[in-house]
């Protein structure tokens, strides 16, 4: 290698050596501005008092409450009634306020039936059954004390609630053998008829030891047939 070529090469490094040096200088230089302006934009930010919320500005509690403006075009018409879901609270109307007196009435008036009152009343009633067969779902139920007086609550047979009655509390109708038809109120939770049978009760005279034949003719109506306790004397005759 020839002495030009040397003094050639040694220019060459040496551009290339102050050529790296000047952009590490300027990379330095343009790091140290950033960092200065991002400084001073955070000490800018933290002496700059936040604005303050302002405050809506509450009537006094005597003040007069203007009322709602409306269009023109509905100023005239009647408010807007207020839905809202109500549920027929049917044992509540059907309840009406029994006194204290009718209810000691109702001890004083109990008639037990005798073993062979009950017996005969079933046995007629079991007769019943087998001449309406089996076109229509049929059970029947033995009346006591507490179905006839007292709390006047009817629990039903649970495997025939479970299979024909409605699966929430509704509305069913007892229709008897003169055709009056009295509504009740089905409890499905508790399988049983509460409002309304006591009036039916009361109106057929129902008593201890009496039998009755719930025959479902309808998917919430019963035919109710009677068979008293009492008719054991009259058949003993």
């Amino acid at each position: 290698m020839g002495k030009a070529q040397r003094k050639e090469m040694a220019e060459t490094v040496s551009y290339e050596e102050q050529r790296r040096r000047q952009v590490e200088a300027n990379k330095r230089k343009l790091e140290e501005l950033q960092l200065h302006h991002l400084s001073a934009a955070l000490r800018e930010a933290a002496a700059k008092p936040s604005p303050a919320k302002k405050r809506k500005a509450r009537p006094p509690r005597d003040a007069a409450v203007e009322p709602l403006r409306r269009s023109g075009r509905v100023a005239n018409l009647p408010e807007k009634p207020k839905y809202r879901e109500e549920v027929l609270d049917f044992g509540r109307k059907v309840r009406s306020s029994r006194t204290f007196r009718s209810w000691r009435k109702d001890l004083v008036d109990r008639v037990y039936a005798t073993d062979e009152e009950r017996s005969h009343a079933i046995t007629k009633a079991e007769e019943l059954v087998d001449e309406l067969g089996s076109r229509f779902p049929i059970f029947l139920k033995p009346m006591t004390q507490s179905h006839v007086t007292g709390g006047f609550w009817l629990g039903l047979p649970t495997p025939f609630c479970r299979k024909y009655l409605p699966k929430r509390d509704e509305t069913i109708t007892l229709k008897d053998e003169e055709d009056d038809e009295f509504d009740t109120l089905y409890l499905n939770r508790k399988m049983g008829l509460s409002a309304g049978w006591r009036g039916f009760a009361i109106d057929h005279k129902l008593v201890d030891g009496d039998c009755l034949v719930f025959q479902l003719i309808e998917r919430t109506k019963f035919k109710v047939y009677i068979k008293r306790a009492s008719s054991y004397h009259e058949d003993e005759e």
